[in-house]
């Protein structure tokens, strides 16, 4: 306790220190004034939520309102940086809670893995069922773009550096001086981001979206997993388990989209897949080769004190170093040799950047297994003549490093509109077989076509024939994956995702456009190499899902291009549009159904199932904590087997310093041990309790469904309160805010449709619906309060579904939302709509109270509203200047000052949202 009590001091210490660092670069850049105001603005909002004024907003709003465009910049600038910075104090925090928990001698926490595995014990789980588990395991993250991403990455580098300095001054028995050199190097960093522009000149292009995901490569992941693995090592084999010496395999691998997700993004082709391919390859090897210099330094072993094995001594002889002061350090001649080779290698996948060029040529690896087994050789020798501890070093860390990266990094999936697949498919049909109508065909025709087509090896395209652009661009991203296959090898792109699945038509397009380009053989099934995954988005799929794929599974050709891949079968649901077609309840009750039925189907058909959740930041997008998330899914839904997204705006709270991605990785594989082997009630969940979802969630439906598709004027209400049009035309993301021009809220992407109810304070999508859905099914049920409590006590799902609209009920402020509203040319038009909006919010939140016997918000989690409410002071302020600048911008007012500060109320909103898109 001591220890716990230490580290929130220090927590509150760090926001204190980096605020004064903040104000003192501002005071030397921009004058005593600027710093004055800001303090002014930050201490009326502080004094206003300390004492729960009513009357904050018409304190703050006019304070804003009268400032010129180009204080008003720097004061936002202020306010976002410090939001930022509080991330930054509260992500060193909880490395610093972890640390002293371990000092305290408390028992691991909950997504621990030292926690799982006692839990694990206690429940009596048997040693081969956790290894065979772990030898057929997939835990995936999965690194996406995002249109609402907003920061630099300049910035990012430079958040990452402070991190870094928090980490330092965290340090036990640091010297005054040291202590002294720490606050400057963090003083440094603290005016180097208040003199770095935030804002982009230009429009983010799928290059940088790429560059900037590959960054956590280097600050964070390339260390972190063979130390997660090394962990688990660890902690299995000094477990009651008694776990062998023997590596565990590369289940925990990361995945990628960025520049294969072509989904609505008109700039990713086949040019920008290449050279995600390459630019991932790059930056593996460039990695490689620093950590087998820095390995070479390491082993100065001298043959005269230490005996080697044969096999080391042919790669020491085999060595093109011929240095005379190396001829009795066998290691370095064997690592100087393998480096040549390695280094070949990395020219031939493109790489034109070298840590240091080798001694001489060598001839390069063809595959990563030659690589691996010349480090095995010094591995082995290691080993056998006494030295150990040093092979189970940076030399065992590297190992591991290329079990999982290879020469691809990380696996990259593609992804396309099953829209876009329908009208490729008509086109090819079309140029061979005129008047074939193939879009017009009913589902039973297309099937009986495409099963068909599917038996023969002649393939439909002729260059013969003229195609339209959409085609020849498919068709060129297809041809590009077959020869990243010859090139990188099979990992490197394994998957293919259909956005829109609704059919099995759907998925046997995409054979059919495989067979085109290589990556089928009718001929050869067994030569298949990439999963087919429908995505199933919105509500109406979601509850065809399961006899979408009964039917695929009863046609031969795609049962056998399942065998082709092992048996097994992923499916990812989609959350964010789920959400926006149906709202907050009723999606995520649609998706825990879909999970169920799949269970039972994929149980019956002997085929094995594989889930990927397309989560995002926002909890309308199914964001919240993914240990709480993972545990609460169905019975039998992981299995050994998790893959979800990690979306643009939230890798960096999750990655940006090796103790964060150490610990987000931890939970994912905590959750993923305890919700496969952990042993299930077959009663659960209690029939009654789904009987209740299904009912609150057909009420939630309507409720939704009425405001926001059946509400005369409300999509002239979403675009006139809140920043939606204005995101469109900033330089934020790679891909468009809408599938097309129209203003129809079916048309909006989910992202931005969650980010603009984000920036307004109204946060609708992450709890609309909920509380007329209670009031109504209680007025059936007039005793049902109690049953909702049991939920709430007792089925994870529910738990979950409560904890996470509760957060966002927290960060919403009905206040701030009026003055949105307010922004309307007609105002009293949208009154109404806000009103009902407000008795939702009302009605929600008493119905939340009454499920979780609480009188406020995070009653029961002071340590999260104690976060929230410590950004405050400086979200608010932000959210009034946004207000303010929205006015002067609709009215005309379109200088390059009030645009950019426009763009970093954005930025600054996001930040002290956290989770916002």
């Amino acid at each position: 306790m001591q220890a716990r009590r230490l580290a929130a001091r220090a927590l509150v210490n760090d926001v204190r220190l980096l605020g004064r660092l903040l104000c003192e670069a501002i005071e030397a850049s921009d004058g005593r004034k600027v710093r004055e105001i800001v303090e002014q603005v930050r201490t009326l909002s502080m004094t206003g939520h300390r004492k729960a004024s009513p009357h904050l907003s018409d304190q703050l709003a006019p304070f804003c309102a009268d400032m010129p465009p180009r204080t008003l910049k720097r004061v936002i600038r202020a306010f976002s940086q410090f939001s930022q910075l509080v991330n930054i104090a509260e992500d060193a925090h909880q490395a610093r809670v972890q640390r002293f928990s371990f000092v305290d001698g408390e028992p691991g926490k909950p997504g621990t893995i030292a926690r799982s595995l006692s839990v694990l014990a206690a429940a009596g789980v048997k040693t081969e069922d956790i290894r065979k588990l772990l030898f057929e395991a997939v835990v995936s993250p999965v690194f996406t773009a995002h249109p609402t991403e907003v920061r630099r990455k300049s910035v990012i580098d430079i958040e990452q550096e402070l991190a870094r300095c928090l980490s330092r001054l965290d340090q036990a028995g640091l010297t005054g001086q040291e202590v002294d050199r720490y606050r400057e190097d963090l003083e440094r960093a603290t005016t180097t981001l208040w003199q770095t522009n935030s804002l982009r000149g230009r429009r983010l292009e799928v290059v940088d979206e790429i560059l900037n995901g590959l960054s956590y490569y280097d600050s964070t992941i390339f260390q972190v997993i063979p130390e997660v693995y090394e962990n688990l090592e660890n902690q299995l084999r000094e477990s009651h388990w008694s776990f062998a010496q023997d590596a565990l395999p590369p289940f925990l691998r990361m995945g990628s989209w960025i520049g294969g997700d072509r989904d609505g993004n008109p700039y990713v082709n086949g040019k920008t897949l290449r050279e995600a391919l390459r630019l991932q390859s790059e930056r593996v090897f460039s990695f490689y080769l620093g950590q087998l210099h820095s390995l070479g330094a390491e082993l100065s072993l001298d043959d005269r004190y230490v005996k080697v094995s044969r096999d080391l001594q042919r790669l020491a002889t085999d060595s093109p170093d011929g240095s005379k002061q190396r001829r009795h350090e066998p290691y370095r001649l064997a690592i100087s040799g393998i480096y040549a080779r390695l280094a070949a290698t990395a020219r031939k996948f493109g790489s034109t950047k070298l840590v240091r060029e080798p001694v001489a040529a060598a001839p390069s690896y063809r595959y990563p297994a030659e690589f691996t087994e010349d480090l095995a050789t010094i591995s082995k020798s290691l080993i056998a003549n006494g030295s150990e501890k040093i092979a189970a070093g940076k030399l065992r860390s590297l190992q591991r490093a290329i079990d999982v990266f290879g020469f691809h990094l990380v696996s990259l999936d593609l992804r396309q509109n099953s829209e876009v697949h329908q009208r490729v498919v008509h086109e090819l049909f079309e140029n061979v077989r005129p008047a074939t109508g193939y879009e017009a065909l009913a589902e039973s025709d297309k099937i009986r076509l495409l099963t068909e087509e599917l038996r023969s090896s002649q393939l439909l395209f002729t260059p013969l024939k003229t195609y339209s652009a959409e085609t020849m661009s498919e068709l060129s991203v297809l041809r590009e994956a077959a020869e990243a296959h010859k090139h990188y090898g099979r990992a490197s792109i394994p998957n293919y995702i259909i956005s829109k699945a609704g059919s099995p038509s759907d998925l046997l397009e995409v054979m059919v456009l495989f067979r085109e380009a290589g990556l089928f053989r009718p001929d050869e099934p067994e030569a298949s190499a990439v999963n087919i995954i429908p995505l199933f988005e919105t509500i109406s799929d979601l509850r065809s899902s399961h006899d979408v794929m009964q039917t695929i599974l009863a046609i031969e050709s795609y049962r056998t291009y399942l065998g082709a891949l092992g048996g097994k079968q992923e499916i990812m649901l989609g959350y964010s549009d789920s959400n926006k077609d149906g709202g907050y309840l009723t999606s995520g009750w649609e998706l825990y159904k879909a999970e169920m039925a799949f269970i039972r189907l994929f149980e019956r058909e002997g085929i094995r199932l594989g889930l990927f959740h397309g989560r995002g930041g926002s909890v309308g997008r199914g964001g919240g904590p993914s240990y709480e998330a993972i545990t609460a899914l169905p019975p039998g839904a992981v299995a050994g087997s998790i893959r979800l997204t990690e979306q643009g705006e939230v890798i960096a709270a999750k990655y940006s310093t090796p103790a964060l991605g150490r610990r987000n990785l931890e939970l994912l594989i905590a959750a993923t041990l305890e919700a496969s082997l952990l042993p299930c009630d077959p009663q659960e969940p209690d029939p009654g309790y789904l009987g209740a979802m299904e009912e609150l969630s057909d009420l939630a439906f309507g409720v939704y469904r009425c405001l926001v598709y059946e509400t005369e004027g409300f999509e002239r209400f979403f675009w006139e309160t809140t920043i939606i049009g204005e995101i469109a035309k900033l330089n934020i993301g790679s891909r468009p805010a809408s599938r097309s021009s129209s203003r129809r809220i079916v048309d909006l992407r989910a992202i931005p449709w969650v980010f603009g109810w984000s920036q307004s304070r109204i946060m609708l999508p992450g709890w609309f619906g909920f509380g007329s859905a209670v009031r109504q099914w209680l007025a059936r049920h007039p005793d049902g309060l109690q049953t909702l409590q049991r939920m709430h006590r007792g089925w994870p799902f529910f738990q979950t579904l409560i904890a996470n609209m509760e957060m966002v009920l927290a960060k919403t402020n009905m206040a701030i939302a009026q003055r949105y509203v307010d922004l309307a040319p007609d105002a009293s038009a949208h009154e109404k709509i806000f009103a009902r909006i407000k008795d939702e919010w009302e009605a929600t939140t008493a119905a939340l109270f009454d499920i979780t016997d609480q009188v406020s918000l995070l009653e029961n989690n002071p340590a999260l509203r104690q976060s929230i409410h410590r950004r405050y002071p400086c979200l608010d302020p932000l959210n009034h200047m946004q207000i303010d600048l929205l006015r002067r911008h609709r009215a005309g007012e379109r200088g390059q000052d009030t645009e950019e500060a426009l763009h970093l109320t954005i930025n600054g909103i996001a930040a002290g949202l956290r989770n916002s898109g």
